[in-house]
């Protein structure tokens, strides 16, 4: 069964930057899209950035506006069964859990990673 183990997270001032990492196993992951969430307190879990299995990247209008490009990045590391997330220029809107699933071959959600942004 595919598993996602999220870490990574931490407390971070505004302004400041985390490198989140999920590792999978239990799939073929370089076959597979991958996907990061992020779900805020009191808030419905939304999806941040998709990284598809050639590599082409998308991110959520909230986070591609244009005051925002560049601030989040994804990447996969296909020989590590990888999947990161740059986080630049964090705000506090950015505080959630982070997790991560695949679109394409979903599985039971992890415990996620704790991204906590102090102004």
């Amino acid at each position: 069964q595919v598993q996602f183990v999220e870490s990574g997270g931490g407390l971070v001032q505004a302004g400041g930057s985390l490198r989140l990492s999920c590792v999978v196993s239990g799939s073929t992951f370089s076959t597979d899209d991958m996907t990061w969430y992020r779900q805020a307190p009191g808030k419905q879990r939304e999806w941040v950035a998709r990284i598809t299995s050639s590599g082409l990247t998308i991110y959520a209008d909230s986070i591609h506006a244009d005051s925002a490009k560049g601030r989040f990045i994804i990447s996969r590391d296909n020989t590590k069964n990888t999947v990161y997330l740059q986080m630049n220029r964090l705000v506090p809107e950015d505080t959630a859990v982070y997790h991560c699933n695949s679109p394409t071959r979903p599985g039971p959600w992890g415990q996620g990673t704790q991204v906590t942004v102090s102004s």
